[in-house]
């Protein structure tokens, strides 16, 4: 056994981390010529949700902090520093606002010299060589005219510096490119100003310069997105969608235009969202992903209250004009608007989901007053139900959405949940789902309870035609859901061991399912699904370990005829079951890719305890 293991360690095919044990012999069956359904194309998407600060100080690079001034009645997030106190006072003012939308704005009292500074979301990120835009909207009164000196202070010195100047007594935007000549995570926006009178000041804004795909992205967040190659973008929400109240929910037509015009939330997960992102960037993030946009309307239902039925005219509305936004000709309302807001040609809208997370009777009456009417003017158009305690039978939803939130044994033993599932009912989307007990900050074992339930919905993607692991994001510094897939700071990312079980499973997809068995000591223990590739010829067998010993293995292609070639082998696991990736250890945990040579459609592999195993067998 110690030669064996030995052997394993110089071929790079992985030793046994968590135990030198081995369970008992196992069988894992191919059977590569009784080909059967097609892999749903859409299996595998991404869920984003304004949660965690998960776009305002994350993916939308935004580097000051309310910038508006909108976030609450006093200046919050910016300080005033005055040698003397008489010489400035900083409060908000709703006299003459920018715009009939842009209510508040910052006045500035001056009596001498002042410094007005920005620390934006738990610093600002400011790297040498890189551009900056500052960007700012200002009027003076009572003799004022400037200058402000513009100052970007990190690491105890200055980074980067400008002067904005010729400030007159109406509303303008002043404009200012600066070029960072040092670094700092943690730097900050600085205005100085000195002299006399009144200084009004709104939007100031912090941009970089350069953006993913240059449609407003951050990019080293925006990189590791999209290496999920997700088939689809569920967006905005979750319960962001439905608001604690009515007053709190998403609107999609108050977030599209000028970001001067956007009105700002307070959402559910207690914070100001600017909608720098907003309907129709998340539109253009899914085309940028190659991915299907797939919108999730509010439904006439909160957390607290539901629209009266007589008045439900207009949530139906909204949501026809918002498909008409995304795919309407340019000589439509809303169509027309996409186009002079910079995309002329439709998004390609193909998957509306009616609601959140919404159920019982006061759903089931709202739900086919939104199909009646979208199925009427857009009749290909595909409408997902939630499924929240039972889904609308009438109509009759032709995709239902579950979500599952539990722990890695609770993921384990329903690894098979949809080999039983009625054929006949509607087809399935796993919207959310996520080990979220017992799991530590994000552990293996909580991707080993993923993974091994991700076996069963690839085996099942006749019926389960998509799925998302949920939430996205979260800003290390603002966290609200206890596990996330991708975590962060102003400059630093790292993704949970969760992460890697999604990438390895959307880069593996296959395209026809190959019926598979598995034969070990425990059936609990040994999860596996198999597909073909059809571009590349490739059979491609993912194998989930959860057993804390390794499991040595027979597998056996069948019908396979006269195999010979070097499999290539891409393994997750870790020396203990319970070891995270961290902002200061973002790769403690992470896929090791090694190679096998095989000499035939049999062959042995040990795989390691708490593993998950992508085998990636050539046949042309």
């Amino acid at each position: 056994m110690l030669l064996f293991m030995k052997n394993l360690l110089l071929t790079g095919l992985f030793a046994v981390a968590t135990s030198s044990l081995v369970a008992a012999p196992a069988k894992i069956t191919v059977q590569m010529d009784r080909p059967g359904h097609a892999v749903s194309p859409h299996l595998w998407g991404i869920f984003f949700e304004d949660i965690n600060h998960s776009t305002d100080g994350g993916l939308y690079p935004e580097l000051v902090r309310n910038r508006s001034f909108e976030d609450s009645e006093t200046p919050d997030s910016w300080t005033l520093v005055s040698s003397w106190k008489r010489n400035g006072k900083m409060e908000i003012d709703t006299s003459r606002p920018l715009n009939p939308v842009n209510r508040r704005s910052l006045r500035l009292t001056l009596n001498g010299t002042v410094t007005l500074i920005n620390e934006g979301y738990w610093g600002m990120a400011i790297a040498q060589g890189e551009h900056y835009t500052l960007k700012l909207a200002a009027r003076a009164e009572a003799g004022f005219n400037g200058p402000i000196a513009v100052n970007l202070l990190g690491a105890g010195k200055e980074l980067a510096g400008g002067e904005i100047s010729g400030i007159t007594n109406k509303w303008q935007y002043y404009t200012l490119d600066l070029t960072a000549t040092g670094r700092d995570p943690k730097a900050a926006l600085q205005l100085t100003l000195s002299g006399k009178g009144t200084l009004f000041l709104d939007m100031v804004s912090l941009m970089p310069a350069k953006t993913w795909k240059e449609h407003g992205l951050r990019i080293d967040l925006a990189e590791p997105m999209a290496a999920l190659k997700p088939a689809f973008l569920r967006f905005p929400g979750g319960c962001w969608v439905e608001g604690t109240d009515l007053t709190q929910m998403y609107n999609w037509k108050k977030t599209i235009g000028g970001v001067d015009v956007r009105t700002p939330l307070y959402n559910i997960w207690q914070y100001h969202a600017t909608h720098g992102i907003g309907y129709h960037e998340y539109l253009q993030m899914a085309e940028d992903l190659g991915a299907e946009p797939l919108f999730c309307v509010n439904v006439g239902m909160s957390h607290k209250e539901n629209t009266p039925m007589d008045l439900m005219g207009q949530w139906v509305q909204d949501a026809l004009d918002a498909i008409e936004y995304a795919n309407g000709p340019t000589n439509t309302v809303w169509g027309g608007l996409r186009a002079r807001n910079g995309h002329p040609g439709p998004f390609n809208l193909n998957y509306l989901e009616i609601g959140n997370e919404n159920g019982h009777e006061p759903y089931r009456e709202r739900w086919p007053l939104f199909v009646n009417a979208i199925k009427a003017k857009y009749p290909g158009l595909h409408l997902i139900a939630n499924n929240w305690k039972g889904y609308p039978k009438e109509p009759m939803p032709e995709i239902v959405d579950e979500h599952y939130y539990d722990t890695p044994e609770w993921f384990i033993r329903n690894a098979n949940k949809y080999d039983s599932y009625d054929r006949k009912g509607p087809r399935i989307f796993v919207g959310e789902y996520a080990v979220t007990k017992k799991t530590g900050l994000g552990n293996l074992r909580g991707a080993i309870g993923e993974a091994a339930f991700m076996t069963g919905l690839e085996r099942n993607s006749d019926i389960v035609i998509m799925a998302a692991y949920a939430p996205l994001f979260c800003n290390a510094n603002h966290k609200r859901w206890p596990i996330n897939l991708i975590n962060f700071d102003s400059s630093r990312w790292f993704g949970i061991p969760s992460y890697y079980v999604q990438k390895l499973f959307a880069e593996n997809r296959g395209t026809v399912i190959l019926p598979t068995g598995v034969a070990a000591a425990t059936n609990e223990e040994l999860f596996a699904s198999a597909t073909r590739d059809q571009a590349t010829g490739d059979i491609i067998v993912k194998v989930v370990n959860s057993a804390a010993v390794s499991a040595e293995t027979e597998i056996d292609l069948q019908g396979a005829g006269k195999l010979s070639g070097t499999v290539k082998a891409t393994v997750l696991t870790s020396a203990n079951p319970l070891d995270e990736n961290t902002l200061e250890e973002p790769v403690k945990v992470i896929p090791r890719t090694g190679a096998q040579t095989i000499s035939g459609a049999r062959f042995i592999r040990s795989f390691p305890g708490n593993s998950v195993t992508v085998l990636r067998i050539p046949t042309l």
